[in-house]
């Protein structure tokens, strides 16, 4: 299949393209056929080595840059191993959009931020599947590769990181639940055969969270992490997503940690990776991020030269460079013996091997995804996933009953730097939507009638605008003020310095506020912005926080606002008060508490949260209960660990919890169940998320039940060699967050069980 692609040069700011003719290669045909290339009895890395042997010197160091020119000679065409699909299929190099008709969009989901707080893991992995029927769709006819650098998995740990948004929040075992199932419907289930639907790309790997703060840039930042810390919160995501899911393929991040360089650091790609997770060469790769190779000489200047940079990334596992570095200075390297022909085609086995599982190398009738077309994009059910999303991800921080509002509000002011918002929406990563509701036109489509006026921008001070805004306000029956940070200006190259609302907002809401109508506040963005005026202030009506909610915002929003369905969604990350920001900085990788760190996340934070992980209020008011009582001792020698399958995979227990709808409103509900306790090595965290499930649609007056399924791994700790033990000691169980809690106290007796043993880095220092 003849087809045309526009494909990007290497770079974060996307340059001008160029067009390539881009094609399936057919080994049923001359010159790749022949060779055992075409053998589908075999094994992909035997086939892979079929067609590699036959590359040159020369040609194995070519096709190791993501834009590879292929071997024309041998009928491997050029190929793209960088498309985005962050929440969609997005614009990047390896993805072209069709300026109108077929082709013009993909549907647009809300940002894994949303999707992390609808708590609803069978969600994240529907909206998956479609997303890998899109993209196999656009590679079908040309507009996209088969590869994709998502999803982001580095815990959203500091409020200020301006690519949180990018993530499901800041809870480790949550996101490591979340990419579970995100892997599964990408590449088509676990470790799919014969073929994958698409590659994924868990990134970054790892203890990434920065880009660039008070002069510390992403590019040369040494994340200094203890190796309990790396264990217990900065790579259990990517455990999950390798070891479990079984993702084909992982990028290296720009930062060193512990001071080398994450894509020369053998002991994370090779010890953790490969070693201790099982990261084998049938099919998975690892990528560096863009430009990551060459940060090594130039940024960390961990090398001489840029011939020893791309030999130890090479020999450390880094098998593709999103840049240039490979392509420029690996001739060098092979001329000064630093790397050799075996080097180069362990790196090419892997790529080309996984290409095989793609079905790359067969004609279309031998896979089942080179039928899908433009009819696969945006379906119905699709645009009803993007609906769902934000629909369950938005979060209902306060209301004094304004909500829902009442029938005999009819007109509405919609004021604010987000009240009109569109591409807003979608957060970054986008692809091009096939439509944006802006909560401007939601609210007509409600039927409401609107009033809408900016009143001011984002960061701006100019307060020209409020005028115009408290006239709006006096002439409407409610107010609806959407605001909040925006990430998308700031992140990419940018972290935030505080958490304070933004530019004047705060301003004109105060002034909204002596107006005297009902006033709601919408906030916008992928992090956390102090709420405390807007908590206590008693004028303030309502909080709704919706993230980046993607292509149905406004129809969602208003559904939520005018009662047609009752909020849900959960909080993902805690909500700090401002002066959290110049108690520790970003720079400070450590989580637990100390004289310089008020603590890290919901775990190990000691001062008080202005709205803390997993708050979230509904329309109506559950009471729980225990189905059955739990046990209040267990044995920990009872436990099985030498069976089959990690040891902290072994089922714990399962606690059902009866939900009953106390209210009047048919409403959702999301179980959360913490485990907490003094046991094992001291700080101990406040309390640390085990299980949860989100129930639907219970009825006013019934009930449903909870299945919360713990893992012995997930009531774990590790010690200071990252080994995880389950200890003896008391502990204590709770269901949900705030005053709707439910809680039991259990015991378990006998010695500590180690279920893991972390691998040490024996590299010298």
């Amino acid at each position: 299949m003849k087809r045309l692609l526009l494909l990007f040069l290497t770079s974060w700011v996307y340059p001008a393209c160029v067009a390539i003719v881009y094609s399936f290669p057919d080994c049923t045909k001359a010159p790749l056929k022949g060779n055992g290339v075409c053998d589908t009895t075999k094994d992909p890395v035997t086939r892979a080595k079929a067609i590699i042997q036959q590359f040159t010197v020369e040609e194995l160091m070519s096709n190791t840059v993501n834009l590879s020119p292929g071997v024309p000679r041998l009928g491997i065409p050029a190929y793209q191993w960088w498309s985005e699909a962050l929440h969609g299929v997005a614009g990047s190099p390896g993805v072209t959009f069709a300026p109108s008709g077929n082709f013009s969009f993909a549907t647009s989901f809300p940002q894994p931020i949303i999707l992390g707080a609808t708590f609803n893991d069978n969600l994240a992995k529907s909206i998956a599947t479609v997303i890998s029927t899109e993209a196999r769709a656009f590679n079908n006819f040309g507009r996209a590769g088969l590869d994709f650098f998502t999803p982001n998995i580095n815990p959203f740990k500091d409020p200020r990181w301006g690519r949180g948004q990018e993530t499901p929040g800041e809870d480790a075992f949550h996101i490591s639940q979340y990419v579970f199932n995100l892997i599964q419907g990408l590449q088509g289930g676990i470790d799919p055969q014969p073929f994958f639907k698409i590659i994924a790309d868990c990134k970054h790997f790892a203890a990434y969270d920065l880009e660039d703060w008070e002069g510390n840039n992403r590019m040369s930042f040494d994340a200094k992490v203890t190796i309990q810390d790396l264990s217990e919160y900065y790579l259990p995501s990517f455990q999950s997503c390798v070891r479990d899911a079984k993702v084909a393929s992982v990028m290296c991040s720009y930062n060193s940690v512990n001071g080398v360089p994450s894509c020369a650091n053998s002991y994370l790609l090779q010890s953790i990776l490969r070693d201790y997770w099982g990261f084998n060469d049938e099919g998975r790769w690892v990528t560096s991020d863009c430009d990551a190779v060459d940060n090594i000489f130039s940024t960390h200047n961990f090398t001489s030269t840029y011939a020893e940079a791309v030999a130890d990334a090479l020999k450390a596992g880094t098998d593709v460079d999103c840049g240039t570095a490979y392509s420029l200075h690996l001739p060098d390297a092979f001329n000064q013996s630093l790397i050799t022909r075996p080097d180069l085609e362990k790196a090419l086995v892997r790529l080309y091997s996984s290409l095989v599982r793609l079905g790359y190398f067969d004609p279309a009738e031998a896979q089942p995804y080179r039928q899908l077309g433009w009819s696969d994009i945006n379906t119905p059910a699709a645009r009803d996933l993007a609906y769902q999303a934000a629909l369950q991800g938005i979060v209902m921080l306060k209301n004094d009953g304004t909500l829902p509002l009442k029938n005999n509000i009819k007109r509405l002011a919609l004021i604010g730097p987000w009240a009109n918002a569109t591409t807003q929406m979608q957060g970054n990563y986008q692809g091009v939507a096939p439509f944006l509701i802006s909560p401007v036109q939601g609210a007509v489509n409600a039927g409401f009638q609107v009033t809408y006026v900016l009143g001011t921008s984002i960061s701006g001070t100019s307060q020209t605008g409020f005028a115009a805004a408290v006239a709006a306000a006096k002439a409407a029956d409610a107010v609806i003020f959407a605001g909040g940070i925006d990430e998308t200006v700031e992140s990419e190259g940018n972290d935030r310095t505080t958490i304070t609302w933004p530019g004047n907002q705060l301003d004109l809401i105060t002034q909204l506020e002596a107006v005297g109508k009902p006033l709601v506040v919408l906030q916008f963005g992928g992090g956390q912005v102090d709420d405390t005026a807007l908590k206590t202030s008693k004028k303030v009506n309502a909080i709704l926080w919706g993230g980046y909610p993607g292509q149905s915002a406004g129809t969602a929003l208003f559904d939520i606002l005018r009662g047609k369905v009752s909020p849900s969604g959960r909080l993902p990350l805690t909500q700090y008060p401002a002066e959290y920001t110049t108690q520790i900085g970003m720079t400070d990788m450590t989580l637990r508490p100390s004289s310089t760190n008020p603590g890290r996340t919901y775990k190990w934070y000691q001062g008080t949260p202005v709205f803390e992980f997993g708050y979230g209020l509904h329309f109506t008011t559950f009471q729980l209960s225990w189905q059955r009582q739990p046990s209040a001792r267990y044995q920990i020698s009872s436990f099985a660990v030498n069976g089959n399958g990690p040891a902290d995979l072994v089922h714990f227990d399962t606690f059902n919890v009866q939900v009953r709808n106390t209210g009047k409103v048919t409403s959702d509900y999301v179980a959360l169940l913490f485990v907490s306790g003094t046991a094992g090595p001291a700080p101990h965290p406040n309390k640390q998320l085990v299980s949860y499930t989100r129930l639907s649609a219970i009825r006013a007056g019934s009930s449903s039940t909870a299945q919360l399924s713990v893992t012995l791994g997930s009531i774990a700790r590790a010690d200071a060699a990252g080994n995880m033990w389950v200890y003896s000691g008391s502990y204590q169980i709770t269901v949900d967050t705030g005053s709707t809690t439910l809680t039991h106290q259990f015991e378990l007796v006998g010695g500590a069980l180690q279920i893991s043993h972390w691998p040490q880095n024996t590299a010298p220092k």
